[in-house]
């Protein structure tokens, strides 16, 4: 029997990019010890009390079928914090509770596009966001943000990339940033916020990360003038609460659009368990203390690998300023990404990224996860620049 074309093309011509993530875990269990530094999966779990929350609503008996938009009072709690972060009024008519934000993304893009239009988004880019686009029909299109530019996507290739797209209806942004680091400053927001208005685009704005943030702010676009009306926010508990396998996300936007999403929620995933949904409203209620002790290995790990780079000439890195990532810099060795990380896996154990996993734009980097114990992560390090220096010597 011949399946689909959108789910036998969801990959497009490649494999999903996560070559290298899937021989590192066909090597541990084969015995062999490896240090992954692929996956942005936190080296602490939930936190207890989370659990013990989780723990108690489901003995009250919130494990039915829960209100398919999200529990009023859920729902409530994260327009409070969104209203809070961005200073755009919003009530529980503008938040749809999703399974993740990765569920949050595939609606929102079914919100915003139909079968063979065109969605774009700025790469480097996290890898499922073209899978996405392809399994509701949408036309990929990806706009190059230069790592000479720290990444940061300018609004004249912007609007050169909506020209040229077929029935272009959207552009999604991510910042801070996965796999870059960045965070987006007020002038590209100011100039996303233009090309969007000015050719009348929905704009989807991933901001699971925005409790990681470094140098700088994190600033939401929802904020700017006339893109209240126009902005789909996602957001997670993955990232700030460590609750990555809980799977609770939510997509904030314009109520019309909300109410619509609530329709295409009863006849996908029928919402989010009530228990879980009760604990990350617990977790919320928990405040910033939280989100920053979950936060503060990843600060930490920053400092440690800046000083590490310092010391050396070979391998380049743009400084993350957000998010739980080093995006490095390769090309002196003369090596591809993928090269350069199955070579450090075979020969050392230790797996990242390529980053060409990321898109045509982080080619010749690499995307390697402060998400192990620091000095684990300082020997892995250190190891990953040693081979970087054999390389560029050899390759010279």
């Amino acid at each position: 029997m011949q399946l689909s074309h959108r789910i036998t093309h969801l990959l497009g011509d490649g494999d999903d990019g996560w070559g290298v993530f899937y021989r590192a875990r066909a090597m541990k269990a084969a015995g062999r010890d490896v240090v992954e530094l692929t996956i942005g999966e936190h080296d602490i779990r939930t936190d207890p009390v989370i659990l013990e929350a989780m723990h108690a609503a489901a003995r009250a008996g919130h494990t039915g079928y829960a209100s398919i938009p999200g529990i009023p009072a859920l729902r409530d709690a994260v327009a409070a914090r969104v209203q809070a972060q961005s200073g755009v009024p919003t009530t529980r008519a503008n938040v749809q509770i999703m399974p993740g934000g990765q569920a949050a993304l595939f609606a929102a893009h079914h919100a915003t596009g139909d079968p063979g239009d065109s969605a774009l988004y700025v790469e480097p880019a996290y890898v499922t966001y073209p899978g996405v686009l392809r399994a509701l029909g949408l036309v990929p299109c990806p706009v190059a943000a230069d790592p000479e530019d720290g990444f940061q996507p300018r609004a004249a290739d912007l609007a050169a990339a909506v020209r040229a797209a077929h029935r272009p209806r959207s552009l999604l942004i991510n910042s801070p940033n996965n796999p870059t680091g960045g965070v987006y400053d007020a002038a590209t927001l100011d100039g996303i916020a233009r090309v969007v208005r000015d050719h009348d685009l929905w704009l989807i704005s991933d901001e699971v990360y925005d409790t990681q943030v470094w140098e700088g702010a994190h600033l939401s676009p929802r904020a700017l003038p006339g893109m209240a009306e126009r902005t789909l926010v996602i957001g997670s508990m993955s990232k700030s609460h460590a609750m990555t396998g809980s799977r609770v996300g939510w997509v904030v936007g314009p109520e019309a659009a909300v109410a619509r999403l609530a329709d295409l929620a009863t006849h996908t995933t029928y919402g989010v368990p009530g228990f879980v949904q009760e604990a990350a409203l617990f977790a919320l209620a928990q405040g910033d203390a939280l989100e920053v002790q979950v936060a503060a290995p990843f600060l930490r790990r920053r400092a440690l690998a800046l000083d590490l780079l310092a010391r050396q000439n070979i391998v380049r890195v743009q400084p993350p300023q957000g998010a739980m990532y080093l995006m490095l810099d390769i090309r002196a060795t003369g090596m591809t990404g993928e090269d350069f990380a199955l070579a450090l896996l075979e020969t050392h154990g230790i797996a990242v990224m390529p980053g060409e996993s990321f898109g045509a734009a982080a080619a010749g980097h690499l995307r390697v996860a402060m998400t192990v114990a620091d000095e684990v992560f300082v020997g892995a390090l250190a190891r990953l620049l040693e081979f970087a220096a054999e390389q560029a010597a050899r390759a010279a």
